[in-house]
């Protein structure tokens, strides 16, 4: 029988997802990382093990703190001091569900694959393991997950792909899953509520006023308490009476200095990555792409040029493009993922 580890969280996806594989017959295992030694941590693994004992699987439990501090928290916090703008959830993906859960998995347990509850479809074509777009596409986690190699998506399922969100919720109230009223989990869930983004960072990074600068013309506008509040396309909070909005258009952590402009400022025809992670080989060294460089927009068009460096033409211009946030390559017929990489 294959043998199948489920990354359980104790949240509705996860824990559908054991409930179909278990029911097609699957082996199938839990297999959950204990992030951190808080009460929100450990809850999760509290609540993964009442979805295992539900349905009579064996669940491990793997202490990932040491990773989830070192590449994760730790890449959190110094991308801000950097002046850049993190994803957590694609270095979680990379260094601990593709990392020590999966190694443990695998290695360990003997299971033939690792399930988790993302919402992202596998196909072998052309003799490599390529990954397409779910049926939900509000939900559609492509991005998170384009540092993924062959080995990985060999051994990864991903059974939600042909789902609705709806129709996930759906299933486990139908079948009284412990997670059936669990609501969506947060996106930094390092930092939970009533602690904000912006209150975590002021407990590690010192304030320090620095300058607000006018990108065109070098003037200094005002002042600010430390460049880290700050992201790129950022217009609420800045506080400057000016003429027409302002908008944040570029930050210099050396130098405390957060440049703002108008709007026209923050948008731009292209960018340059200093490499490409590609999900299975590519041979064109030019071709066209539909890219995202942020989670949350609508892939647009672009000419994709493969040199020392790799140059993303966009066909309009895109506006806000910030340093550390991740941009990830679509097939422009299909929308497969080609690769990605952090700005």
């Amino acid at each position: 029988m294959v043998k199948v580890a489920v990354a359980l969280s104790g949240g509705l996806d996860s824990s559908v997802t054991a409930y179909l594989l278990k029911k097609q017959g699957y082996d199938v295992i839990g297999i959950t990382g204990l992030m951190t030694q808080t009460d929100a941590a450990i809850n999760v693994v509290s609540n993964a093990k009442k979805v295992a004992n539900y349905l009579n699987i064996e669940h491990y439990t793997v202490d990932a703190t040491k990773e989830f501090q070192d590449k994760v928290i730790n890449y959190f916090d110094s991308s801000y001091k950097n002046g850049q703008t993190p994803n957590p959830c694609i270095m979680c993906n990379k260094f601990i569900k593709w990392g020590k859960l999966f190694d443990t998995a695998i290695n360990e347990l003997n299971a033939d694959y690792i399930a988790t509850g993302h919402y992202a479809n596998i196909k072998k074509v052309d003799n490599y393991y390529k990954l397409y777009p779910a049926k939900d596409i509000k939900k559609d986690q492509l991005y998170f997950l384009f540092q993924l190699n062959q080995e990985q998506l060999s051994k990864t399922m991903f059974p939600l792909y042909s789902y609705e969100k709806s129709d996930i919720r759906k299933i486990a109230i139908e079948n009284n899953l412990p997670s059936k009223s669990s609501k969506e989990s947060q996106d930094i869930c390092f930092i939970q509520k009533p602690l904000t983004t912006k209150k975590y960072l002021l407990e590690r990074i010192p304030t320090v006023k620095g300058n607000f600068v006018d990108i065109a013309t070098g003037e200094i506008l005002g002042q600010h308490d430390g460049y880290f509040q700050y992201t790129i396309g950022q217009r609420k909070g800045i506080g400057i009476a000016a003429p027409e909005p302002l908008y944040v258009v570029d930050i210099n952590a050396n130098e405390n200095i957060v440049f703002v402009g108008n709007k026209n400022q923050t948008y731009k025809n292209k960018l340059i990555l200093d490499s490409l992670n590609f999900s299975y080989p590519i041979v064109q060294d030019e071709f066209d792409a539909l890219v995202k460089i942020r989670y949350n927009m609508q892939p647009v068009k672009a000419h994709i040029i493969i040199q020392d460096k790799i140059i993303v033409k966009f066909d309009t211009p895109i506006n806000s493009i910030a340093k550390g946030q991740a941009c990830v390559l679509y097939d422009i017929n299909d929308g497969h993922l080609i690769g990605g990489a952090f700005i």
